[in-house]
């Protein structure tokens, strides 16, 4: 009985690291297709003399190879129990939300000084012509400024443990209140102001979606859950994670990298921003929190399915 436990508990361990493994490969997979030029799997399968040497082919057993690694690594910790394992995923989650919300905070700022100096006539003088007519194009300003505030936002991530969602609700507050101050009282608006509010707004709400799940903060209709045993809201949110969840996460993805020209790759690609030439710089990054919020919820709905699958195979809850 306790072997067949054991394995048990290794099966369900191994399925949500397949799970995850699945998720990490598409987005690789996405990357080195539509960002480094890679071949897709149709012209590996056809033949397509211009696919590049072997590239297909590695793509293609880059995901037997990491399926493989992902259950050898299984294995080789088999006293981890299942609430260790979601323990784990919910804080990859964690670190991906803390590293998105520092992003969307450092590059809103900076990006609405820059667009301020640049309505006003004043880059110039700070940054000097040459700077200047640079940052007014999008590929400049999101590969030279965004993207280094992107990696400055993975390293406070790494040691700010707490997602600071109350803090960016006050300042999409306050991000609100100076644009009716300033339009109201002193007759001042520009298009760089409405576009900070939308920016971190977008941000509040996609971020915070794994971080209120991992909470259990979401509003549920209690209409029969309310009444369930412990083990049937267990099965509950197990199968819901699995069934309902993670499909939603997928369809997100598949759909919005589905090629060059779909809703989540193509603002990426070509760094869009909105027709306003003076505003912020930041649309093709509000393209990109769809993404956050499809890898976090993810993340979260596995470890959660492995939360749930614990309590229906009797494992304590650890230790506050």
């Amino acid at each position: 009985m306790a072997e067949r436990a054991a394995l048990t508990t290794l099966l369900l361990r191994a399925s949500a690291a397949l799970m995850l493994a699945l998720v990490a490969l598409f987005l690789l997979h996405n990357y080195l297709v539509h960002w480094r030029g890679w071949p897709e799997w149709s012209a590996v399968a056809g033949g397509d003399p211009s696919s590049g040497p072997g590239r297909g082919w590695m793509q293609a057993l880059s995901y037997a190879t990491v399926l493989v690694v992902a259950v050898y690594l299984v294995r080789r910790t088999p006293a981890r129990s299942l609430r260790d394992d979601a323990r784990m995923y919910s804080g990859w989650a964690a670190f991906v939300i803390r590293a998105a919300f520092w992003g969307a905070l450092l590059i809103g700022l900076v990006d609405m000084l820059i667009s301020f100096l640049r309505v006003e006539g004043f880059l110039q003088v700070v940054a000097g012509e040459y700077l200047a007519t640079q940052l007014g194009r999008p590929v400049f300003r999101g590969t030279f400024v965004h993207y280094p505030l992107l990696a400055a936002a993975l390293v406070i991530a790494r040691f700010a443990r707490a997602p600071g969602f109350i803090w960016l609700t006050l300042l999409v507050v306050v991000a609100e209140f100076q644009v009716v101050l300033s339009r109201f009282v002193f007759s001042y608006e520009q298009a760089f102001m409405g576009d900070l509010v939308r920016f971190w707004y977008a941000a509040l709400f996609l971020f915070a979606s794994a971080y209120t799940l991992l909470h259990e903060g979401h509003v549920r209709v209690d209409v029969l859950y309310a009444n369930f045993t412990a083990r049937g809201k267990a099965w509950a949110n197990a199968a819901g994670a699995v069934l309902l969840g993670l499909p939603v996460c997928w369809t997100i993805l598949l759909y919005g990298m589905a090629g060059k020209g779909a809703s989540i790759v193509s603002p990426l690609l070509g760094f869009e921003i909105s027709q306003s030439g003076y505003g912020m710089y930041v649309k093709y990054l509000m393209a990109g929190f769809l993404l956050v919020f499809a890898v976090s919820m993810a993340i979260q709905f596995i470890a959660a399915f492995l939360d749930n699958a614990a309590t229906l195979r009797g494992e304590r809850q650890p230790a506050a």
